[in-house]
């Protein structure tokens, strides 16, 4: 990655560190999944109105709304409503790096070579310390499946991300917030009940409220708009496996803001499992180049067209319609003669 590149994957990294304590500010007043539909809803209105589709294959589009968008929220948005601490779930949801890496060995035909390989065990080894320092062994099983269903279902947007390719990635971004919109707000009907609108009502008129409103602003606008956003034009240019360990280093940005904003000191095993991850997450950008850059590396070294003579100028042949060329007239031989000698005569 350029430097550039390396410092938008940082931006990306806070933005999702501290998406976290907006999510839970948002899930204390409002029901998981009429949060979710909130969340999208915000962004698909203008969309819809505002923003031409994407010139991408529908199938990759509605995939990519359907995990990345969808299902990933859902899974995890339920496992912090089921118990899951907020600062755990933001570590178990980068189980999408491994999945990423593997699922694009698998469908991309992508290599993993030794740096990268080397590079994603270091940062899941870290993963591993920060979780068992912040209590992962004592946490329930069900809301840890779910968060880790939640990180193979991001894991499954980023495939579907590189395999659109699209030539604008934001407003790729921008239609994939449309997709999970009426799935989200039908299961909130049918599993949280119609009175969850009420909710939009007490939010402009309690404290909780009104913090959960500041919650879902910055997870629209920060969370997904500009995070995302970074996140799809970065793996619109590199690899999967090479972008994706980046989001193992958002953890230790979501303790950190817990630490700083609500008092939750670390374990110290935790802060040193937060430096491996650190660690490990650079290695692992040390792969393959963009394929961009690699497009260009290949025509800065590609040897230069031959030069044709000054004199004569080679033809350009004119097909005729049924496919034949005709001769052309061979240039005259000889010195040419001057006008003058010609009328001389």
């Amino acid at each position: 990655m350029s430097f550039r590149d390396r410092l938008l994957a940082f931006t990306v990294v806070v933005l999702w560190g501290c998406n976290f304590l907006a999510i839970r500010l948002g899930l204390d007043h409002f029901p998981p999944f009429f949060f979710a539909g909130l969340r999208f809803a915000i962004i698909a209105v203008p969309v819809l109105l505002f923003v031409p589709r994407p010139a991408v294959p529908l199938r990759w589009l509605l995939l990519y709304g359907a995990g990345f968008g969808f299902a990933q929220f859902a899974f995890l948005f339920w496992a912090m409503e089921a118990g899951l601490p907020t600062g755990l779930a933001s570590l178990v949801l980068q189980s999408s790096a491994p999945f990423t890496v593997l699922l694009a060995v698998l469908f991309l035909r992508e290599r993993l070579d030794g740096v990268r390989l080397a590079g994603l065990v270091v940062a899941v080894s870290g993963m591993v310390i920060v979780a068992v320092g912040q209590g992962a062994a004592d946490a329930s099983l069900i809301p840890m499946t779910l968060a880790v269903l939640a990180g193979l279902s991001w894991a499954v947007g980023n495939i579907a991300t590189r395999k659109a390719g699209a030539a604008d990635p934001m407003r790729l971004m921008l239609w994939m917030c449309v997709v999970p919109v009426l799935p989200f707000f039908g299961i909130s009907w049918f599993a949280e009940g119609p009175h969850v609108w009420s909710t939009l009502g007490t939010a402009v008129t309690t404290v909780d409220g009104g913090l959960a409103l500041a919650g879902l602003i910055y997870v629209v606008l920060a969370g997904t708009i500009a995070g995302t956003g970074i996140y799809a034009s970065l793996l619109s240019r590199y690899p999967a496996g090479t972008v994706a360990p980046l989001s193992l280093m958002v953890p230790v940005v979501g303790f950190t803001v817990a630490w700083i904003t609500l008092g939750e000191r670390p374990a110290p095993s935790s802060l040193i499992g937060g430096v491996i991850v650190i660690v490990g997450a650079l290695a692992a950008q040390g792969g393959h180049r963009s394929v961009t850059s690699r497009t260009l590396l290949r025509r800065h070294n590609a040897p230069a067209p031959v030069e044709h003579s000054p004199t004569w100028e080679p033809a350009q042949e004119s097909p005729h319609v049924d496919g034949s060329h005709c001769a052309q007239p061979e240039p005259p031989r000889g010195r040419p003669r001057r006008p003058d000698a010609v009328r001389a005569r």
